[in-house]
């Protein structure tokens, strides 16, 4: 008789090490982009955003 042990989160292991690169790439851009940004052209860009898919905002 055999017994099979599965984990109960089901979480993968064998995750790509590019993938793990580029997902920080894109998060460490995004965040020096925001950083260095003007409040105004963010708030711009967010307001133009919620407007293009018909979400109220005032």
């Amino acid at each position: 008789m055999t017994t099979k042990t599965t984990t109960a989160t089901g979480a993968r292991t064998d995750v790509n090490l590019a993938t793990i690169l580029f997902v920080a790439f894109a998060g460490a851009t995004i965040l020096f982009a925001v950083g260095f940004a003007n409040a105004a052209v963010m708030h711009d860009a967010a307001h133009d955003t919620r407007h293009s898919i018909s979400f109220p905002c005032h």
